[in-house]
């Protein structure tokens, strides 16, 4: 089994990776949403910006060592700062999802969109689940929290894919608007745990 430094630099590796391909994919989500007049595309461009400063915090926090209290110092700034990215996100699709239940916008569908939205379905749950683990293997709440907050990225990706299929095969525009907004429930539950386990 491997000793905690040697998971520290699984998960630095981890972040690393995902902070490189958020950054990737929000410029490109922008740059393609713009091209192709995609609310939907630049918003999820928006959602990979909060990615990216979770996984940031967490790299500020498990690169930097120091004792035990200054350990625990770290931690609950890493932990309080992924709270606030939860509410960030919340915020976020709870806006996007009223204003298009309220305007009736349907999907907007993009051969890029679909294409951003399945590699994200395909890459953000592994680097989910691997965080997960290692946050548990050395007690770090800050990496845990981090971690659910990249799967629920993946959620909202099958919510955009679903949303798409949904509203081709029976006209549900509404289906990605209200299944991402039953997520909100859970992103402030996550967030709101993050802050007040960051007092402690």
């Amino acid at each position: 089994m491997a000793n905690k430094q040697e998971l520290i630099q699984k998960a630095l590796k981890l972040e690393y990776f995902l902070i490189s391909y958020n950054v990737i994919e929000a410029i490109a989500s922008v740059l393609l949403g713009f091209a192709a007049g995609s609310i939907a595309l630049i918003g999820f461009g928006f959602d990979s910006v909060i990615e990216v400063t979770a996984g940031s915090i967490l790299v500020w926090r498990l690169s930097h060592k120091g004792n035990k209290e200054e350990e625990k110092k770290k931690e609950k700034i890493a932990l309080k700062v992924v709270g606030l990215t939860f509410f960030a996100l919340a915020l976020y699709v709870s806006y996007e999802s009223i204003k298009m239940l309220v305007l009736q916008e349907k999907p907007e569908y993009t051969h890029w969109g679909m294409l951003i939205a399945v590699l994200s379905i395909l890459i953000m749950p592994a680097l989910g689940f691997m965080k997960l683990s290692i946050g548990e293997k050395i007690g770090s709440k800050a990496l845990k929290a981090d971690a659910k907050e990249t799967l629920f990225c993946a959620y909202l990706s099958v919510t955009l894919l679903l949303g798409l299929g949904l509203n081709t095969l029976w006209g549900w525009w509404w289906a990605d608007p209200v299944a991402a907004l039953v997520m909100v429930f859970f992103l402030l539950k996550e967030g709101r745990e993050a802050l007040y386990e960051a007092r402690f």
